[in-house]
């Protein structure tokens, strides 16, 4: 009889363990991989925000542009997670590179006297900016791209950089800018 109830038990624990296996939770599947969709967006999102910190500067002044510029970096960069590797279109020696958080809020707003050459690119009254990738090259959670940035003035007139981001994508599967390099086109001699 003993046995008999053991081998009962032990058949209720097997069929209550089978039922709560069916009743748990879905696995957790964890998606890094990066689209070209969301590269564009992203592309797409930096250059809306150059426009929006231009247009705060026009409305607010420095401080609105600089609080907005705050935001954009840190919604768009990847600087709490390390050092971007920034180089922006307008910079010289010795401040060519802007690895910090501070270095890129200078390059866009100003106003930092440990930056002093620094006037503020986001400040110059952008109206319009349009990327165009010459390539995307996508391996797993990173994302690169190559190509054109179109940005046009108020006057109506059209800047062309070359540019080159990285993009990775972070814990909560955003996409961050973990490399930005940008010139002027070469105009030849």
């Amino acid at each position: 009889m003993m046995l008999k109830t053991l081998g009962m038990s032990a058949l209720a624990l097997g069929l209550l363990s089978a039922a709560q296996a069916q009743t748990a939770a879905p696995a957790v599947v964890v998606q890094r991989a990066v689209t070209e969709a969301e590269v564009v967006a992203a592309q797409q999102a930096w250059c809306q925000a150059l426009v929006d910190i231009s247009t705060a500067h026009a409305q607010g002044g420095q401080a609105a542009a600089k609080a907005l510029a705050e935001k954009v970096i840190d919604s768009a960069y990847g600087y709490q997670y390390g050092a971007v590797l920034f180089k922006p279109t307008l910079t010289v020696n010795p401040q060519t590179f802007r690895t910090t958080r501070a270095g890129a809020l200078a390059y866009f707003v100003g106003g930092d006297a440990a930056f002093p050459k620094d006037t503020g690119f986001a400040l110059k009254g952008w109206t319009q900016c349009r990327a165009v990738n010459a390539g995307v090259l996508i391996a797993g959670q990173t994302a690169t791209t190559m190509g054109k940035v179109h940005i046009t003035g108020k006057d109506g007139k059209v800047t062309t950089v070359d540019k080159t981001w990285q993009f990775m994508k972070d814990d909560a599967g955003r996409l961050r800018i973990v490399l930005h390099h940008s010139s002027l086109e070469f105009a030849g001699s």
